[in-house]
């Protein structure tokens, strides 16, 4: 079985949608994907078939003011409104619906990775918690915290799948890949450290406890995962697609010329993979 994971990065994640393109041209067929974060859209629209999909909510939709702005968070608390993103862009009757229909008879299996806000733990959402216009799994794996508030599944109030298993490549070998790509969106010999992350886990530590004792582990989490990938790399068994160069783009970055650039180095890179499955 072949898998993908894309470890998303917010904007950043421009560059698994140049990826996910290049394997749509090439009509390369993943057994197993895995999607955090940002990287949960992109997969999503890998399976449901719609090439540039992603390519225009990066370059487009993130610019308006409905998607990701300062008046969002005045409003609601959270930056980013994936409320606007999920719904009224993404439904059926949408600007730009996802395919669900695709997505739903597709023989690739999905995992969507969110964090348990109330205990810490990792959540691994498929196909059966998605229905037609019901993406909430989608949001709870894109919710920062600080820059947004949790979003409920079940009742249970989620965050950002990449505070809870940022490279979950462990998992994907569980669950049966003999080969597994690893999408990141920084150099694949960069270190995460945790000076950021301890400061944001500052802000939210008297709400969610759980939620800043992962913010502050995971550069460790993020740093294993890198070094599993390269040592399953050595042994034939997982490439890691990654930029050379972030382009100055941070998570949250809106600079089109960036962005285009990122998304350039994903379609680009992706040319590996090719090699790789052989």
């Amino acid at each position: 079985m072949i898998g993908i994971i894309d470890v998303g990065g917010g904007l950043r994640a421009i560059f698994g949608a140049g990826v996910f393109d290049y394997c749509l041209d090439k009509k390369i067929q993943f057994d197993y994907c895995i999607g955090i974060s940002a990287g949960s859209a992109n997969v999503v629209s890998y399976i449901g078939k719609q090439r540039s999909r992603n390519y225009q909510f990066y370059m487009e939709y993130s610019f308006r003011p409905q998607y990701m702005s300062i008046r969002n968070f005045l409003r609601t608390c959270s930056y980013v409104n994936l409320d606007y993103v999920y719904e009224e862009l993404s439904n059926s009757g949408g600007e730009n619906p996802l395919n669900y229909e695709e997505i739903k008879h597709s023989k690739t299996k999905m995992k969507i990775v969110a964090l348990n806000a109330l205990t810490g733990e990792t959540i691994y959402f498929d196909k059966k918690d998605m229905a037609q216009d019901d993406y909430k799994i989608l949001m709870a794996s894109s919710s920062l915290p600080v820059a947004n508030k949790p979003y409920f599944v079940n009742g249970i109030p989620c965050y950002d799948g990449g505070l809870a298993e940022p490279i979950p490549i462990k998992r994907a070998m569980k669950d049966g890949c003999d080969k597994v790509v690893v999408i990141l969106t920084k150099p694949r010999d960069h270190v995460r450290t945790p000076k950021k992350d301890i400061r944001m886990a500052r802000l939210i530590r008297l709400k969610y406890k759980k939620v800043a004792d992962s913010l502050v582990l995971r550069y460790k989490k993020y740093n294993e995962g890198v070094a599993l990938a390269k040592n399953y790399e050595k042994q034939g068994k997982a490439l890691i697609v990654a930029p050379t160069d972030c382009c100055q783009m941070k998570t949250l970055t809106k600079n089109r010329e960036s962005m285009q650039k990122m998304y350039e180095q994903g379609y680009n890179a992706a040319v590996s993979i090719l090699s790789f499955l052989e």
